[in-house]
């Protein structure tokens, strides 16, 4: 169950539980006079557009850094919501804002907007000794957008959802001047009121830049650490990743009140990201991360 790793905690207050608040908008706009067995809208493209914040916190195991071996426990935090129309989420330390309000009469749902992203690969702790010997990034402030489509209803009720999204993000502080484009696919379905579960599918594309500044192995680096040189990596396909979600209502309704969130996920580098020292030989390019925590809908 990948994650992401243990930075100083000055650096990393807390890290996004990464698809904590994945429940679908459905789930939350149910109206009150529903069915208990029923987590969905009397009319699945029925909105009823109330504002709503969803507010999440935990703990995550991770990756001390992208690629490594390592593992360590963190806290983690996650914020999704609606206000006058706009949605906004956190999904891992990506945070994005839907400037597309409208929704087709069959269920479709077009989205877009911008998205930011703060990377803390490669700061602070590191855990494996040789890794801390090579030089250490600065935090990288990423920002772009995404463009996506989703529809509800679609195989096992009026009130499942399918979507697919690409976000595109560049490095805006120098840090590796570069940019990853990632793809994903995702389908959740409420099982009742009180329980809904998530999937995802999806792949990351990364530049010449981002290899190099978090996969290389300059020749005084390898003279330090003993890791081999590996002075420039390709950049390409960096990784392919399955996700998972689950959440339950502890106070009867998706819709408000305490939930408890669990998530999964696992991913695998790619090409010369899987190639480099960092991971072939102090690191393991099978990712996990796990989260669980507790959110509460206002």
């Amino acid at each position: 169950m990948p994650l992401y790793r243990l930075p100083h905690a000055r650096f990393l207050p807390a890290v996004l539980f990464a698809g904590l608040i994945a429940a679908p908008a459905v789930a939350q706009d149910a109206p009150a006079d529903r069915p208990p067995s029923v987590a969905g809208p009397a009319d699945p493209n029925a909105d009823d557009g109330r504002d709503t914040l969803t507010i999440g916190g935990g703990v995550a195991f991770l990756p001390s850094y992208e690629g490594s071996n390592n593992y360590v426990v963190i806290p983690a935090a996650a914020v999704r919501g609606r206000v006058s129309g706009f949605n906004f989420s956190t999904r891992g330390t990506v945070l994005s804002v839907d400037l597309l309000r409208d929704r087709s009469s069959h269920g479709f749902d077009v989205q877009f907007g911008p998205a930011i992203n703060v990377n803390f690969n490669r700061i602070g702790r590191r855990v494996d000794q040789a890794v801390l010997l090579l030089t250490t990034r600065k935090i990288a402030l990423e920002a772009g957008g995404f463009f996506g489509v989703a529809k509800t209803g679609v195989f096992t009720s009026p009130y499942d959802s399918l979507g697919a999204s690409v976000t595109v993000l560049a490095d805006t502080t120098g840090i590796h001047n570069s940019y990853t484009i990632t793809p994903t696919v995702n389908y959740g379905t409420p099982l009742s009121r009180k329980a809904y579960v998530g999937v995802s599918v999806s792949g990351t594309w990364a530049g010449d830049g981002y290899a190099r500044s978090y996969f290389a192995v300059t020749a005084p680096e390898s003279v330090r650490s003993g890791l081999p040189v590996f002075t420039n990596p390709k950049g390409g396909f960096k990784n392919y990743s399955i996700g998972a979600l689950g959440t339950y209502s502890l106070t009867g309704d998706l819709r408000h009140g305490l939930g408890i969130y669990v998530v999964g996920n696992y991913s695998r580098l790619q090409g010369d990201f899987a190639r480099s020292p960092l991971v072939s030989v102090v690191g393991n390019p099978n990712q996990w991360i796990g989260a669980v925590g507790l959110g509460y809908t206002f």
